[in-house]
């Protein structure tokens, strides 16, 4: 494992380099080697929780007290962001799991526990009867369901946990059946958005949303199904939840295996200029090493040898670890029809190649 500690000491350098430079500031996306500071921008963005992710991880394998410091700064800066309450929407569990909730498994502290359980509330709050989902985002939408929200959930579940009231954990599951049912394609591919009527809980259409079209596979949809139904699975031992996880990852796999193991924008679309997506690999990463924990030992070596195949390439062909610069992994996409967003730098493809290289260890903190 020298390779993978040798790796993430380059990290730690650059990543505290970043701190110096953004003392009171949230990165998001890189370009041209600066990043761009949420907490100026908008406090509520739906990344913000994904810095103090890396810096818990990070702490925890260097034991450098600057780590915790800035993280625990993040974290306060986002009482703001819950004070206004109005800008919160389905990712609060990114925005919080990685912040609060991460600094409470680790210390125990009663603030950063009130934080997680006012955002899990938050969350549950979205939940629709009729139609058995947790909306997405605010305004007009007040029934799409959109694949990324299964990244989110696992905040419910630790809400269950903490609270020991099963309310949040229904719900989480409620929602995730719908995804499974409306989202999930038989062959393993998933869309992106799904279309309900709010008033009745009627299912109505698929929506392209960041990917192609609303046919298509959009691949850091593929790798937020994927890694999100493993953890369902963790939380709740649902079987189904692993097979659907198992079918999204072989297919997922299938698919990078012909593009040397890095994602393309959307499976199903049009080649075009600058067609990678990094973060959806890294996101695959790590949902591939935890279905590798739970599947038969027989199984097992297919999903971690994928997972060290993509990881592998993304570090030799698509980092940048000198510490003068800010963003580690290069090569990602916010959105298929996104030209500006294309090969950037953003914070949760450098906070999932943190927590891949950690679990190749063993070692990575659990803040899912």
């Amino acid at each position: 494992m020298d390779w993978i500690d040798n790796y993430l000491e380059k990290i730690s350098v650059k990543v505290a380099a970043e701190c110096e430079r953004m003392p009171e500031g949230i990165p998001y996306l890189a370009k041209d080697g600066h990043y761009n500071d949420m907490a100026a921008i908008d406090i509520s963005w739906w990344t913000n929780g994904f810095f103090p992710g890396i810096l818990w991880q990070l702490h925890a394998f260097t034991g450098k007290e600057l780590f915790m410091d800035h993280a625990e700064r993040v974290e306060a800066q986002l009482d703001c962001a819950l004070e206004e309450f109005i800008d919160l929407h389905h990712d609060v569990g990114f925005m919080w799991l990685h912040s609060a909730v991460a600094n409470y498994r680790q210390t125990a502290s009663p603030d950063s526990k009130i934080r997680g359980l006012k955002a899990a509330a938050i969350l549950a709050s979205r939940f629709n009867l009729k139609g058995q989902f947790l909306r997405a985002w605010n305004k007009e939408h007040t029934g799409w369901i959109i694949i990324d929200s299964m990244m989110n959930i696992p905040l419910l579940y630790w809400a269950s946990q903490e609270t020991r009231d099963p309310r949040f954990e229904q719900i989480a599951m409620a929602h995730a059946d719908t995804v499974q049912s409306k989202l999930i394609r038989k062959d393993g591919s998933s869309g992106h958005i799904a279309s309900f009527d709010a008033e009745t809980g009627a299912f109505i259409e698929l929506i392209g949303g960041q990917g192609y079209d609303a046919q298509s596979a959009w691949s850091r949809g593929q790798a937020w199904a994927l890694y999100g139904f493993a953890l369902s699975y963790k939380h709740t031992k649902n079987q189904s939840y692993l097979e659907t996880a198992v079918l999204i990852a072989n297919s997922f796999i299938a698919n990078t295996s012909e593009t040397n193991h890095i994602p393309r924008i959307d499976f199903r679309a049009p080649a075009t200029t600058n067609d990678t997506d990094t973060s959806a690999g890294l996101i695959a990463c790590c949902g591939l090493l935890e279905i590798a924990a739970h599947v038969p030992e027989t199984q097992q070596a297919i999903y971690k040898e994928s997972a060290v195949k993509i990881v592998t390439a993304i570090l030799e062909n698509y980092c940048d670890f000198d510490a003068s610069t800010d963003g580690i992994v290069k090569g990602s996409t916010v959105a298929y029809h996104d030209l500006e967003g294309r090969n950037v730098s953003l914070v949760y493809g450098d906070y999932y190649l943190v927590e891949c290289l950690l679990k190749l260890k063993g070692e990575a903190l659990d803040l899912w």
